[in-house]
């Protein structure tokens, strides 16, 4: 190794680097697993659950790219992304540990807010943390063992309300919200923030000096390429989104959809006058302010991040009606119930932990035994390809199987997917993002995660009331086939190399 090479990370290392996101997972699994469950035990019907669940998305698409952002540019005695994830973490337990006393609703979807929002702010600095801290030789060994740990906490997070009730816990929701839920989302929190604490207390950050004589320099300065192409741009394209938006609101009350698709509109037009802002301001020589950086570096982004965020739009689509619809689903479906105060309904909602648990085990599983292996073989495009294939199939099989047990079945599709998911774009990205981007890049990137959760919040409670309401099975149907939509969409994006 020479001085001007990172050293390689053996083992521990790498687990280090990642352990952290062990814990954020466990508490992601317990929002995603039981919000829904939650939120109709306090009286939410089941149209109403997207538009609950509209602050998870919302969250994350403002929060990440101002996150990744000002990370690029820190440096403090106490490291570049470590004290991003760190304060998220303490936020994010503490949401955990008051969510289960909730007793009406807006408590609940507000603390849902903070939950995501604090999880927003450790999640993404992690992703960065990892291409900071590996060689690039190293980078898809770290992401997979990140993915790995993602799954492994939401194994842990989505069986615990379950393993609770079989050691005799109680799973009445009659009184409020179920005591296996309670206890479980306390657990969540204490182990998302000593998992943090223990990367932050076993990791150093290299110093801005050790970057550079690695030729990975941070941000020293102004990024002004991105900002001084904005400049040059006309008002035309954010005057189009803005047209849009307002489109999208007096189409509202004209079709008779539900009020949430109202923020559709809103971000629309917000986005448009960011956008403007952001022109004007560069136009103006204020190279150098937050809002003209991020929307420049948005324009800017490399050829195959941007051929990639159609593949990201139609997989989170799918993920997101996923993780709304399926308690609903399984428990009409396989349980027999649609009534959130029944026994029935509520032993679907622990099964529905258990079918989360083994996607995520798969995902575990997949990531690290079989992604690798299948990627140097035909490639990461074709490998991300095939995965998504696989959930497709997996979604598919929600219409025809009835049997609780045999729902496993389709959860081993849908954890091909999701660990795919987790580690083929960042692998394929890895070779394109500049070092002093990094925590901007993967921001954005998770933009195209944010947005069609936001649509799918705004726009499929519309749709479910429209046309199905007593039948949430179809929610399904959606999400098999957008997630081969986004199979579909792989074959443009270019294949990279398979190291």
């Amino acid at each position: 190794m020479g001085l001007n090479e990172k050293p390689v990370q053996r083992f521990g290392g790498l687990w280090n680097i990642s352990f952290g996101f062990f814990g954020i997972q466990i508490g992601f699994a317990l929002q995603n697993a039981n919000m829904s469950r939650i939120f109709q035990t306090l009286g939410g019907s089941l149209d109403d659950l997207s538009y609950l669940w509209i602050a998870a998305p919302l969250t994350g698409l403002l929060v990440q790219p101002i996150i990744g952002h000002y990370s690029d540019r820190t440096w403090t005695r106490f490291g570049r992304r470590r004290p991003y994830f760190f304060a998220g973490a303490v936020l994010a337990a503490l949401a955990l540990f008051v969510m289960p006393d909730a007793r009406i609703l807006w408590f609940a979807a507000l603390t849902l807010w903070v939950l995501d929002a604090s999880i927003n702010v450790s999640m993404e600095p992690f992703r960065a943390f990892v291409g900071d801290m590996l060689r690039k030789d190293q980078h898809t060994a770290g992401y997979a063992l990140q993915t790995a740990f993602i799954g492994a906490g939401a194994v842990v997070g989505s069986l615990f309300p379950f393993v609770l009730t079989h050691l005799g816990v109680s799973g009445d929701a009659l009184g409020g919200i179920p005591a296996t839920v309670r206890y479980s989302f306390w657990f969540g929190g204490a182990a998302l923030l000593l998992a943090v604490l223990w990367t932050v207390g076993t990791t150093r950050e290299y110093s801005p000096a050790e970057m550079k004589a690695f030729g990975e320099p941070m941000l020293g300065g102004p990024a002004t390429q991105p900002v001084h192409a904005l400049a040059a741009r006309g008002l035309g394209a954010s005057l189009c989104w803005i047209a849009a938006g307002a489109g999208v609101v007096v189409t509202v009350p004209t079709l008779g959809l539900q009020k949430e698709v109202y923020l559709l509109g809103a971000l629309l037009i917000a986005y448009g006058l960011a956008s403007i802002a952001a022109i004007l301001l560069a136009r103006g020589g204020k190279a150098d302010n937050p809002l003209s950086l991020i929307i420049g570096d948005f324009s800017g982004m490399p050829t195959v991040m941007k051929r990639l965020a159609l593949v990201q739009f139609f997989s989170w689509s799918a993920l997101f009606i996923m993780w709304i619809y399926t308690t609903p689903v399984v428990a009409q479906y396989a349980f027999g119930s649609s009534d959130p105060t029944s026994a029935a309904y509520n032993a679907g909602g622990d099964w529905v932990g258990v079918l989360f648990a083994v996607y995520n085990g798969v995902a575990t599983i997949v990531a690290l035994l079989v992604l690798p292996r299948l990627a140097a073989r035909i490639g990461k495009v074709r490998t991300h390809g095939i995965g998504l294939l696989c959930g497709a199939l997996g979604y598919a099989s929600f219409l025809v199987l009835r049997d609780p047990n045999l729902l496993v079945l389709s959860e081993i599709g849908v954890g091909i997917a999701w660990a795919s998911i987790l580690a083929m774009p960042y692998a394929i990205l890895a070779s394109s993002l500049p070092q002093a981007k990094l925590g901007i890049y993967m921001g954005l990137f998770n933009v195209f995660i944010v947005v069609p959760q936001l649509l799918v919040a705004t726009v499929m409670g519309s749709v479910l009331k429209a046309f199905f309401p007593t039948e949430p099975i179809w929610t399904m149907a959606f999400a098999a086939a957008v997630m081969a939509l986004a199979a579909l969409a792989m074959l443009r994006v270019p294949e990279t190399g398979n190291a």
